[in-house]
């Protein structure tokens, strides 16, 4: 380790448990890998999504950072795995998604997530490093490239890997400084976040298609939710062509749409 990254490494260090960490770990990561934005948000089950830290350096607006917080952030890969327990590590974002989940309601609607439809039906290289907290809570830390720069090579993500243990260290330590209250158990509330899936369909579907509705939300193909569900391609179909006789839509886009316009209303 040359002087140079020595003094960054010191300057992450000291900036633990203040706003300023979040700079400092981009300063010093930009000597590793180029990238273009980051953030990094802690992950809770029916609790907010917490930005952190904000790096995306005022190129995603502020409409779709509110969205995304508001509740869209409930179909995002990196949230649904910190909340099934995904192991430490460092993952694209195409690793975690299912397998039709850019062809879905995040990229047919503009401002939605900001880190796949900043531009309408744009996608933007996303790789995170997930610290895991507790059950069912972590952190994402992201590092984005637009895709006129390229995917994340191999070399480079292999370098960053590498820094698995430091960067789960750090921001583990932030945490508990910083964000304590954030840990502290979740009380009984109303809570109408992860519960927005079951709320916006509840009285009109059963138990399995309300479950089955979430993973289409979530971006799963038919051949996907039978795999998850370990039922029969047929009987996936069976249960979207009831999803949207009872609903009295056509398809995936309009049950986004109802999914989004649940949310709005429950600002």
């Amino acid at each position: 380790m040359n002087s140079d990254h020595a003094n960054r490494l010191a300057t992450v260090i000291r900036s633990i448990g203040s706003d300023a960490l979040g700079p400092a770990i981009d300063t010093a990561l930009k000597g590793v890998v180029d990238f273009d934005m980051s953030c990094a948000y802690l992950f809770r089950f029916n609790q907010p999504a917490l930005l952190v830290h904000d790096g995306y350096n005022q190129r995603v607006t502020e409409r779709t950072l509110k969205a995304y917080l508001r509740g869209r952030y409930l179909l995002d890969p990196f949230y649904v795995a910190c909340t099934n327990n995904h192991p430490t590590g460092l993952w694209r974002m195409s690793e975690l998604a299912p397998d039709s989940f850019f062809a879905s309601g995040f990229s047919i609607l503009p401002d939605i997530h900001p880190c796949v439809s900043s531009h309408h039906g744009s996608l933007i290289e996303e790789i995170g490093f997930i610290v895991p907290v507790r059950p069912r809570t972590a952190l994402v830390f992201s590092l984005m490239r637009g895709l006129h720069k390229g995917a994340f090579e191999t070399d480079e993500t292999q370098r960053l890997a590498a820094l698995t243990p430091l960067i789960d260290a750090i921001f583990s330590q932030h945490l508990h400084l910083a964000h304590a209250e954030d840990l502290a158990d979740p009380q009984d509330s109303d809570s109408q976040l992860e519960d927005a899936f079951v709320n916006i369909l509840q009285g009109q579907l059963t138990e399995t298609q309300r479950h089955v509705a979430k993973l289409i939300l979530q971006g799963h193909s038919s051949q996907s939710i039978s795999r998850a569900l370990g039922i029969s391609e047929g009987t996936v179909k069976v249960h979207w062509h009831n999803i949207w006789q009872r609903l009295g839509i056509a398809g995936n886009a309009e049950l986004f749409r109802l999914f989004i316009g649940y949310l709005t209303k429950q600002q």
